[in-house]
């Protein structure tokens, strides 16, 4: 195979892969079906649900939920970390300069022995714009160090001026609004500030209801009657499924659920936190979902006849006497 045959495949394979790069992805059919799991679970959200007979393994994590997590100081590790690398890139801007400027008068001189001036002679054409260069550098260094030397001075003075007010800052401060905010996400089903969460017992009628969900919430999704959803959601799970529907609409793709049925289900966890019951029920269901394109109807992912098998853990929330809500879907691990 001669060499030029090589290079001919080399830029086609180089073509292809670019153009891979640029194809989007296909938005995954199904509520949540592989983009991990979404909602929350009041005070377990970061808490894995216990294994049942139907999810043995348990469910992966939430990937989309507003419940409050921890997260590290901003005058902590991730300061210092930002700090790193900024100090990291100093010396690589600086190797960049330098090897822009290198590269320069390379070009300068290959440029005048091209033209037959000579490598030297293109080296001297740019003599004057150099000298003009290094006369703004020395002007820029001298305003560096005038600005410096006065921050410097100043520094001291305001360290003093500002000192009791910064230790007191440092310092926890009872804030009235704490209390309010705690009861209120307690009251949310966050649990902050409630009581310690009690198991519960449900009743026969509460799996015929998570199972009626089950069917009801694919089918509003698949309808996208956003109405019929926020009546089964929480606002939280209808903020989610709102912008999947309109993340599939502006690809011209609309996401067809249908023949939803349970065949194995058992209840992984049901607690009590203030004035909501929660439960997390394994199931494992079927379905007939597609990915169509809105204008012809053409499948562009999933199959529009034969059923799939899926296995989800979903949460369902309820104030006391009130109906059950899906408060969160997560994927079987």
């Amino acid at each position: 195979m001669s060499l030029i045959s090589l290079a001919r495949r080399g830029r086609v394979v180089a073509v292809l892969a670019g153009a891979l790069l640029l194809v989007p992805v296909l938005a995954e059919a199904r509520p949540g079906g592989g983009k991990g799991g979404f909602g929350s679970r009041g005070t377990r959200t970061q808490s894995a649900p216990a294994p049942t007979n139907t999810a043995p393994n348990g469910a992966q994590p939430f990937q989309r939920s507003t419940a409050p997590t921890p997260s590290p100081s901003m005058a902590g590790p991730a300061a210092g970390a930002a700090g790193a690398a900024a100090q990291a890139a100093r010396p690589s801007m600086a190797r960049n300069l330098m090897m822009g400027v290198g590269a320069g008068l390379l070009g300068a001189g290959l440029f005048g022995m091209l033209s037959g001036s000579g490598f030297f002679s293109g080296l001297a054409s740019l003599a004057g714009m150099l000298g003009f260069l290094l006369q703004i550098a020395l002007i820029g260094g001298a305003i560096f160090l005038a600005i410096r030397f006065f921050r410097r001075r100043s520094e001291p003075q305001l360290a003093t001026a500002a000192g009791p007010m910064a230790r007191e800052a440092q310092q926890p401060q009872a804030n009235p609004r704490a209390g309010m905010m705690g009861a209120a996400m307690g009251a949310m089903g966050g649990g902050a500030a409630g009581n310690k969460p009690v198991e519960i017992t449900l009743e026969g009628e509460d799996f015929n209801h998570f199972e009626r969900l089950l069917g009801e919430v694919n089918t509003a999704y698949s309808n996208e009657n956003q109405q019929a959803l926020a009546e089964r959601l929480t606002p939280e799970m209808a903020g989610y499924f709102a912008d999947d529907i309109a993340e599939n609409a502006g690809k011209g793709l609309v996401d067809r659920v249908s023949d939803v049925k349970l065949l194995q289900g058992d209840l992984s966890e049901a607690w009590r936190e203030d004035n909501f019951e929660y439960a997390t029920v394994a199931m494992r269901f079927s379905l007939i979902n597609a990915l169509t394109e809105r204008a012809t109807g053409r499948v562009v992912d999933g199959n529009a006849t034969t059923p799939q098998e899926v296995s989800e853990h979903w949460t369902f929330v309820r104030s006391r006497g009130g109906p059950w809500k899906l408060s969160g879907i997560q994927q079987a691990a």
